[in-house]
């Protein structure tokens, strides 16, 4: 059957309501953050959201990508997708930072906020080719992940302390993807009610863990661990035994996406196909929330069970907002640059089959 021909792929509503359901999850996080300093509450929340958010997105990143050697659209995607819209967001986050703090300077190897993940995925995309060649890749990017905490030198700059910390979670998605384990093993299929509710006891539980012993937590810095950025050593924990930390949270990581997985809806909803713009809210939820961030307006807000449920909500709110269709009209030659002129051959920028989502959601040509 000729190109022209070829009929298209039907999309799964089940990864576009995973990937609206996870930008919320980061939306939130971000949301409460200032709440965490006074409320017990919003810091359980806090932490049970990043215990598994970012790795849950890096497995459906890892799960969309390809480990074959990358043709010139592939290679070109890594720059239109990633690269550039690193570089825009970037320098608006430093002429912001140059009018509001006074700081005129700007350097590209330490991203801003929330923008160490593009440069993740760019690590992830052209490090992918090169694991898929190993005999256990899994084992290989796990020891990895842990390995890098020993090593101080190995920092935040260009993401890379970050994007060695979750890359056992990108490769695990690839992994279930190459051995066709969704498929064979029928994980999309509707779930016996016994499953969902087991899912939702664990992620309740671990929400339950994370209030019952906040005090400890917030003692040996639990939510710094879980942003896979510092070593060991200026975590508080300069031992032989401290990769074992790493390990655990690792683990519990998988534990609780795959419990996500599982509560995430199988079927078509009305907001299942806001889960192909996650790009603009990845990227524009932060402007929205920079005064929340940056004043005192959330510190000693009280009581906590009405402020809590208030931003939870309003993340909900945003991430509708951001991803509809108005906002990506104006945000668009941002969020998805057109950079025919940086290419020799500028069919490569051609918007056909372009991935547009953090996590690598395919959307038709517009």
């Amino acid at each position: 059957m000729s190109e022209t021909t070829a009929p298209r792929k039907t999309r799964t509503p089940f990864w576009d309501n995973a990937r609206f359901a996870a930008i919320i999850l980061v939306v939130a996080g971000h949301a409460i953050q200032r709440l965490t300093y006074d409320s017990d509450a919003a810091y359980a929340v806090y932490l049970a959201i990043y215990a598994f958010h970012m790795p849950a997105f890096a497995i459906m990143a890892g799960y969309f990508s390809k480990s074959g050697a990358p043709t010139s659209r592939q290679m070109a995607r890594v720059l239109t997708d990633i690269v550039i819209p690193y570089l825009i967001f970037e320098t608006i986050w430093s002429l912001l930072s140059w009018v509001i703090d006074g700081d005129p300077g700007i350097d590209p190897t330490q991203p801003s906020w929330t923008l160490w993940f593009l440069l993740a995925l760019a690590i992830f995309r052209v490090a992918l080719p090169y694991l898929a060649l190993l005999r256990w890749p899994v084992l290989w990017t796990v020891a990895i992940s842990v390995g890098a905490g020993y090593l101080p030198h190995i920092d935040a700059t260009f993401s890379l302390s970050r994007a060695l910390g979750l890359l056992p979670f990108f490769t695990i998605g690839w992994w279930l993807h190459q051995h066709d384990i969704v498929e064979r093993h029928r994980l999309l299929r509707p779930r016996p009610w016994p499953l969902v509710v087991f899912a939702a006891a664990i992620l309740l539980g671990a929400l339950a863990i994370a209030w019952f012993f906040s005090d400890t937590w917030r003692d040996v810095g639990l939510g710094t661990w879980m942003f896979y950025r510092d070593d060991y050593s200026s975590l508080g924990l300069a031992t032989w035994w401290a990769g074992g930390i790493r390990l655990l949270l690792i683990t519990v990581a998988l534990v609780l996406s795959a419990a996500f997985f599982v509560l995430i809806p199988r079927g078509q909803k009305r907001w299942t196909t806001l889960g192909q713009y996650t790009m603009y809210v990845y990227l524009l939820h932060t402007f929205v929330l920079y005064p929340f961030r940056e004043t005192g307006i959330l510190r000693d807000a009280r009581p906590d069970w009405v402020w809590l449920p208030v931003m939870l909500l309003a993340s909900v709110a945003i991430a509708v907002f951001l991803s509809s269709g108005p906002v990506r009209r104006v945000f668009r030659p941002l969020v998805e640059p057109r950079a025919a002129w940086l290419f020799a051959d500028p069919p490569l920028a051609g918007r056909e089959g372009r991935r547009t989502d953090p996590t690598g959601a395919r959307r038709p040509e517009r």
